[in-house]
């Protein structure tokens, strides 16, 4: 890393974030020989600690953090329990299980924090759309949301199925439109249709991952996030998606990242809604 590179990384965000800000997707990576990949992963991940994760909460003003279950471990949620255990009450986390999933197991990942299940639709993924009706039911009876990442471009296929599911579903990375759409898009009003029945959160988050217009405002990804804070700003979620392991040779800057909330939300109130308010609700902070 150069030294400028290195300034930059160390400038503190624009945006002053309110206490009890929550980063509300993060993954960590263990050692190998402690946290093996499982056989389904898709590429190797870059290490990524507590104490790394700690040093950008720290400067990025935040409290709050939601452990999200990376593709690469599979079942296997040790490393995101062993992490989540760590930073304490202020984190929430949410796990990969299958439909052979106890009720004893699920109440025991309920006490330690536990609040989603992750359905990952890209490669790597370990549960399909045939589970998902299926475990949804399972989640909701011990007060868990879906948590799903899709190209956003399959909603119309997929509609009435995420319509009829129990419970809240949440949607990654402001949709991950892998070829970014028009507000106009019916894939995008299909979207839109979702959060407004009062069940469907959006994280906006990884802007990254799909923007052709790129940093540092990412226009295209953005002009989807601010049409989805006007419509619903109480449904509204903010994520770092650090480690960003899909960016590991250019990864983005972290309090750039946060920044883009003073573009996609017009006011203080708004922010604070996305980043404590609606949070807090979702994952069941104090």
């Amino acid at each position: 890393m150069s030294t400028a590179s290195h300034r930059i990384d160390e400038q503190a965000p624009r945006l002053a974030a309110p206490p009890g800000a929550c980063d509300t997707h993060i993954h960590f990576y263990g050692p190998p020989e402690a946290y093996p990949l499982a056989t389904t992963a898709t590429f190797t991940p870059p290490l990524a600690t507590v104490e790394a994760y700690r040093q950008v909460q720290q400067r990025l003003g935040l409290q709050r953090v939601v452990v999200v279950q990376p593709s690469g471990y599979g079942f296997d949620n040790r490393c995101t329990l062993d992490a989540a255990k760590q930073l304490g009450d202020e984190a929430r986390a949410v796990v990969v299980v299958g439909p052979a999933v106890t009720d004893g197991e699920l109440q025991q990942l309920t006490d330690e924090g536990v609040r989603a299940v992750r359905f990952f639709m890209f490669p790597g993924g370990v549960l399909d759309w045939k589970d998902l009706d299926h475990m949804a039911g399972r989640v909701h009876e011990f007060g868990w949301h879906v948590q799903l990442q899709l190209d956003g471009r399959q909603l119309p296929d997929r509609i009435e199925q995420l319509r009829r599911l129990p419970g809240m579903l949440q949607i990654d990375h402001t949709g991950k439109f892998v070829e970014p759409v028009s507000t106009g898009d019916p894939a995008f009003r299909m979207l839109l249709n979702l959060v407004d029945g009062g069940r469907c959160w959006v994280k906006l988050a990884a802007p990254y991952e799909t923007s052709q217009s790129g940093p540092p405002h990412y226009g295209d990804v953005g002009e989807l996030a601010r049409a989805l804070v006007k419509a619903s700003p109480e449904r509204m979620l903010w994520a770092s998606n650090w480690p960003h392991p899909s960016a590991q040779d250019n990864p983005p800057d972290n309090a750039m990242l946060l920044d883009l909330l003073l573009d996609w939300a017009e006011d203080d109130t708004t922010r604070k809604r996305i980043l404590v308010d609606n949070p807090a609700q979702l994952y069941g902070f104090g």
